[in-house]
């Protein structure tokens, strides 16, 4: 997968970012057939304002190549964080790359951190965190909305993350996060984020660990 690690050329099952233009990205998986609407495979061809692309012609193709489409061209770039926020599908409203690198800062995260999110949301800072805590760190995040859960364990394990995520449909503010001192740092993106600080006091680490919030004044970082 191409999420896990930089790789040259593009796979079968590789997220590919299709960049037309800056108003115009696209994150596409490749493979040979989609499902329609109608629950029928059928080839799979994209469509964009330049024309349709047989996906399955990316298969081979040195990433950051330009490519041919019936009306144009485009360039298939290799998906990182930055790039996955900015063609991701909304579920809840994101942090963009600004606010995500001064988040990440304020966590003092490095390879091999431990971290607790709530909630995942659409999953933009989640990605970016696991990118910096990998490849022996781990990511507990957590959602009261299930389907949202759900919908980001599954692009975290199609992106080859699943390893370093645990993903949970949880509401942290009444049920805490069933961890005991085992996070470096956690971090509250919450209406209600003080409901959260006693669990949140109990899944950090005695010592050396951080707690981080944007959001329901309680705006800033603990220690």
């Amino acid at each position: 997968m191409s999420f896990k690690e930089y790789k040259t050329h593009v796979e079968m099952g590789d997220t590919v970012i299709l960049y037309l233009n800056i108003k115009n990205i696209h994150a596409i998986t490749v493979s040979e057939e989609v499902k329609n609407k109608k629950g029928n495979m059928v080839p799979n061809i994209f469509q964009t304002v330049y024309g349709a692309l047989k996906v399955k012609d990316l298969i081979g193709m040195k990433y950051g190549s330009q490519v041919q489409m019936t009306r144009g061209w485009a360039f298939a770039l290799h998906p990182t964080p930055e790039l996955w926020t900015l063609t991701l599908p909304h579920r809840t409203q994101i942090l963009y790359t600004p606010d995500i690198s001064m988040v990440l800062t304020q966590l003092e995260l490095r390879p091999g951190s431990v971290v607790c999110e709530a909630g995942t949301g659409s999953g933009s800072l989640s990605h970016a965190i696991l990118r910096t805590i990998a490849p022996t760190g781990h990511l507990h995040t957590f959602d009261f909305h299930e389907q949202r859960s759900r919908l980001a364990a599954e692009e975290f394990s199609a992106h080859g993350l699943g390893d370093y995520v645990t993903a949970r449909h949880r509401d942290v503010c009444g049920e805490g996060f069933d961890l005991d001192s085992v996070a470096d740092a956690v971090f509250l993106d919450l209406p209600r984020p003080y409901d959260a600080v006693p669990f949140a006091k109990q899944a950090l680490k005695k010592s050396g660990t951080v707690l981080f919030s944007l959001l329901g004044g309680l705006n800033g970082k603990l220690r």
